[in-house]
């Protein structure tokens, strides 16, 4: 039986003891004091008494007060730096001015203001409203683990590990630190399969680890039960540390290079002027500044909320318990590793002898809804009937643990975020506002890796990593309703340990952003998806199925809507299906003259100066070329354009035209996301289904491709039909005013019966798109990804009259050679049935040595293979990489790790012409069959009578062309057999050329095929006996639109179509 210090504990069968009590009667500080007092050797915990005691006037560094503005001048470190810790009567003046104010005094503020005085910052203020590490910082478990879900979280920690190491010699301050490893337990085959997915992504990023039996289990903790165990992942660089000791040696170090700390000074509001922040009203009185960083952890929100200029930081606070035991009278060795449960829902650690146990239960307790709490030491009251069921979890998991006695419940809060992500970036609203926060009870582990990348953020105006996916501008002000993130973190806080397999959903704060169409899509079979609030239709049930079995089904297999999805792929590329696609990011950009043409040229990378009713697909680009955004324009008139971005690009790509926009009245951006719905309508018989609604001829003749016309359909004018689908299948996009919504989708179901119509949902449009090769971003691009690496050089043009952003590295890139390519990977001898599934972030090797990871993966319908996206790079000596070469890439052999089984793939710069759509064609015209790669003709020659598919592939005639063609050197190639083609009325012949094509601009090979085309003698005597009499350019079709445009536009010589 356990037994309890003035307490019982509640038994294991869950029944609560008479005579407990309701809280200890003494405060948490009281007893870590006393249990610290006089004893050798401080551990974790008791390091959190110290690291407040070490905060005194001794620490303060012997200074000079000096004029901020003399120095400045003479480009000095300001030496004012000092601990405002001494009693009220000796507290330091604040300054009047800095250049930059940190709210918070936890190990996330401490660690900004670190790293920005380690990259050379001046005249820092920190800002702590009770004592520095004095809030959930003091209360931290201190276990510092990489084995976290997504990339960028495993970096931030992997570089804290390595920063709290060296902390301790770097000041002199102990941070107790100490390597143990950890052990993450599988007690299914599910979680082991999450497990072996976990450590196939920290290989990519070179982090240690190994899959490992039960029995290597109990070899590496004497304590576990490992009866009910499949197996467990070992992370041997895996360390425990005191929070607060941490938190203290930052401090030190920060103030040994200037920073001022002033403890005791609460932050009222933000003072913002014309956009940008003024300066911070304190209870001591205001600092003018440049910047500010919103460190305020669990009050992040309230103090975003009372700033003059509302920011919206949505995170809310839970509960949050572990227990502390005495010395166990076998203590465990302070090397014994961390160990967490996730399918029990518990981690324990090494501490005192004894051990630390908490957990994140499934029904968390919120807090501090209705607002601000002032106490700055929050151990808050126990509550064992709330901690039992992961006493009973740490119990089967170490039952010699049952005899052991309890120290103290702990129970403190910590702050979650509505999607398990923390929180980092400037604010969309407030240019030089910065928030770290909402660390979802992993600040320890983020708070170095996370004030590292802040601090870049601040001082290069983009951090050294991808960190999209923890930016604050993913979020809007839809997210910042209390009530929602009440539910939401409810949700969260279990999600940690939870099991998540592959698209899984949400269920709270649903419904918040819905299409006029919802109800509609609801009844006929939508199961539902959401991405920045808005719901989206992942597929649709047919009548028949059991939807709560499809609901919820979860596997890293092959999934139950396999067979659905499949059937709407078909009904995409056989007939007509219709896709919700309302969530998409829309927005006008219009002026009185050329301003909104001016902005756009200098923010896109193409050429946006086209005719009235054209759609250009664009970048826009950072300085590095990387893309902030990916976008389709519309020019709507001379001087107005609309602007589809992705549905999580709202508040981002928003930010980043306002960011650049000049002060002009004239210029003027609106947000019509709301205004606006969109269908897609995808499939061969699109064009039918809208002449009939239209009355209007929808043939590429008629409508040619990326092209805008307003029109009306059925009774609904002003609708804008654009010839696009996102997909590379034929159809069109319809943005239709939001009350003309139900009558357009009804009449176009009800016209589309006759030609096989059926609604179709998102994961049919990513296995389309993925198969076609089209990256989308935030999946595949970021703000590190150059058109130059994804196949996209095509979309920049770099002699158009405005210098755009990021055309001077673009040009760089070009000149230097490009280190890492984005391509297509079709998995070979991998059972769709009976394997697992890719879904993302797989390790690529080439030749047996890792080259890349992949960012998204689906299966084609049409290929009946998995097909990956990812970047790959050539590898050269010291960890450095090679200009990437289609040498290279064709030449090597593919694996692609899932799940640490490594399946062997085909790699491709290009899609397969087998996937796009095949149109009907006249008996004599003939395919080119052998040639594996859908194409368009490029004609040079003299006589223009060669008759081939163009209603598929296109034809398209010049005497003269951008291509040249150049001897076949190392330019990859297939064999192409001889197909007979009509030349007029006599036969010829097509013969692969033995010269490659290669842009004259340039002089880089492009993605083309070469042939010479002979015409037949009239005497009827052998191939070619005329010589040949023109030459033929092939390229991939994905690419053909914009590049047709690239090379026909101002050449009259050029022309398209060819008979029906």
């Amino acid at each position: 039986m356990v037994t309890a210090s003035s307490t019982y504990l509640p038994s294991s069968r869950g029944e609560r003891r008479s005579g407990i009590k309701d809280s200890l009667e003494c405060s948490l500080r009281e007893t870590w004091t006393e249990v610290g007092a006089g004893k050798p050797g401080v551990g974790a915990m008791r390091g959190c008494v110290w690291s407040f005691r070490a905060l005194s006037p001794a620490l303060l560094p012997s200074h000079s007060r000096c004029c901020r503005t003399r120095a400045i001048c003479h480009g000095m470190r300001s030496s004012v730096q000092f601990f405002s810790t001494a009693p009220e009567a000796q507290v330091a003046p604040l300054p009047s001015q800095a250049r930059v104010v940190i709210c918070g005094g936890g190990i996330v503020g401490t660690s900004v203001a670190y790293h920005l005085a380690k990259l050379g910052w001046m005249e820092i203020v920190l800002l702590e409203q009770g004592r520095l590490g004095a809030g959930t910082t003091r209360l931290c478990a201190g276990i510092v683990s990489v084995a976290k879900p997504i990339f960028i979280e495993s970096q931030m920690a992997d570089y804290s590990n390595a920063l709290y190491e060296r902390l301790e010699q770097e000041t002199g301050v102990k941070t107790a630190f100490a390597r143990t490893g950890s052990l993450c337990l599988a007690q299914n085959q599910d979680r082991f399969l999450s497990l072996k997915r976990l450590a196939s992504r920290l290989n990519v990023l070179g982090i240690d680890c190994n899959i490992i039996k039960p029995k290597d289990v109990s070899k590496l903790h004497p304590l576990v039960n490992i009866h009910d165990l499949v197996g467990a992942l070992h992370l041997p660089g895996d360390a425990v540390v005191s929070p607060p000791d941490v938190n203290h040696a930052l401090a030190v170090a920060a103030a040994r290079h200037g920073v001022q700390i002033h403890e005791r000074t609460s932050v009222n509001q933000v003072l913002v002027e014309k956009g940008h922040v003024k300066a911070v009203e304190t209870d001591r009185g205001s600092i003018e500044c440049e910047y500010f960083v919103n460190c305020a952890g669990q009050w992040a929100y309230e103090l975003g909320q009372s700033s003059e200029v509302k920011v919206s930081v949505p995170l809310h606070g839970c509960e949050h318990f572990y227990l502390l035991t005495k010395p166990l009278q076998e203590p465990l060795q302070p090397s014994t590793p961390v160990v967490m449960d996730m399918d029990g829902r518990i981690y324990v650690r090494t501490w005192q002898g004894g051990v630390l146990s908490g957990g994140f239960e499934k029904n968390p307790k919120p807090i501090f809804t209705e607002g601000r709490n002032q106490l700055e030491i929050q151990n808050m009251q126990e509550d064992w009937d709330h901690f039992e069921p992961m006493l009973n979890a740490l119990l089967r998991r170490m039952p010699s643990l049952d005899s052991c006695e309890i120290h103290q419940l702990v129970n403190c809060p910590e702050s979650f975020t509505p999607d398990m992500r923390c929180l980092m970036g400037e604010t969309p609203g407030v240019h030089g506002y910065f928030v770290l926060a909402g660390m979802n009870s992993s600040g320890l582990s983020f708070a170095g890796g996370a004030g590292k990348y802040l601090a870049e953020w601040m001082t290069y105006g983009y951090p050294s990593a991808n960190v999209w996916p923890l930016d604050i501008k993913r979020f809007g002000n839809l997210q910042s309703s209390r009530t929602f993130l009440r539910h939401r973190v409810m949700e969260v806080m279990p999600l940690l340990y939870e099991l998540k397999v592959p698209r899984w959903d949400f269920q709270t704060g649903r419904q918040l952003r819905t299409s006029p169409l919802y109800d509609r899509l609801d009844t006929q079979g939508a199961r539902w998806m959401e991405k920045h609030g808005f719901e989206r239709a992942k597929y649709f049930v047919p009548p028949g199925k059991d939807l709560l079995a499809l609901d919820q089904s979860k596997t890293f297999y092959k999934p139950d809507w396999f067979d659905i999805v499949g059937a709407e792929v078909k009904c995409c590329k056989e007939a007509v299906c219709v896709i919700d696609m309302s969530s998409f990011t829309k927005f006008e950009l219009t002026s009185s003259g050329g301003q909104a043409l001016e902005l756009l040229q200098r923010l896109c990378s193409n050429d946006l100066d086209v005719p009235v009713g054209h759609i250009v697909h664009t970048g826009m680009l950072n300085e590095r070329g990387g893309y902030e955004n990916d976008c389709s324009v519309v020019r709507l008139s001379k001087n107005s354009f609309f602007i589809i971005s992705p549905t999580d690009q709202q508040v981002h790509c928003w930010s980043w035209i306002k960011r650049h926009m000049p002060n002009d009245p004239q210029l003027h951006l609106e947000d019509v996301s709301w205004k606006y719905t969109a269908l897609n309508l995808i499939g061969p018989r699109a064009m039918d289904v809208l002449s009939e609604l239209s009355y209007v001829s929808m043939t590429p003749e008629h409508f040619p491709s990326l092209f805008c016309k307003e029109m009306s359909v059925g009774y609904a004018n002003g609708i804008r039909v654009m010839s696009m689908t996102h997909t590379g299948e034929p159809g069109f996009m319809l943005y239709i005013p939001i009350e003309y919504a139900l009558h357009v989708y009804n009449e176009v179901i009800s016209v589309g019966q006759k030609y096989g119509i059926r609604n179709a949902g998102y994961y049919a449009l990513r296995s389309l798109r993925i198969e076609k090769f089209f990256a989308f971003w935030g999946q595949d691009l970021d703000s590190f990804t150059t058109p130059l690496e994804c196949g996209r050089e095509f979309r920049v043009k770099f002699d158009k009259d405005t210098d755009f952003l990021g055309r001077e590295a673009l040009l760089q890139q070009r000149q230097e050679g490009v280190m890492r390519r984005f391509i297509m990977l079709v998995l070979e001898d991998h059972d769709a049935e009976l394997d697992l599934w890719p879904w993302w972030g797989e390790a690529i090797y080439r030749n047996r040595e890792l080259v890349g990871v992949t960012t998204s993966s689906a299966y084609s319908y049409t290929l009946e293979r998995h097909v990956c996206l990812g970047f790959i790079h050539s590898p050269g000596a010291h960890g450095s990489a090679n200009v990437i070469t289609p040498d290279f890439i064709n030449r090597g052999d593919y694996e692609v790790d899932i799940a640490g089984h490594r399946y062997p793939a085909k790699a491709k710069l290009y899609p397969f012409s087998s996937l796009f759509a095949q149109q009907r064609r006249r008996k004599e015209d003939v395919e080119l069959s052998n040639f594996q790669g859908n194409i368009n003709v490029f004609h040079s020659g003299p006589q223009c009578r060669l008759s081939l598919p163009a209603k598929r592939i296109g034809l398209h005639c010049t005497s003269c062309s951008d291509f040249r063609a150049e001897p076949r050197g190392s330019v990859a190639s297939r064999p192409l057999k001889s197909d007979p083609a009509l030349i007029g009325s006599r036969r010829g012949w097509l013969r692969r050329s033995e010269e490659a094509a290669r842009c004259q601009v340039s002089h880089h090979a492009v993605g083309m095929e070469v042939l010479d085309y002979y015409q037949e003698q009239v005497s009827g005597a052998g191939q070619g006996g005329a010589g040949a009499l023109g030459r033929l350019f092939l390229l991939p079709q994905s690419r053909s639109s914009e590049q047709v445009d690239r090379f026909t536009e101002g050449k009259s010589g050029w022309k398209t179509g060819a008979d029906d």
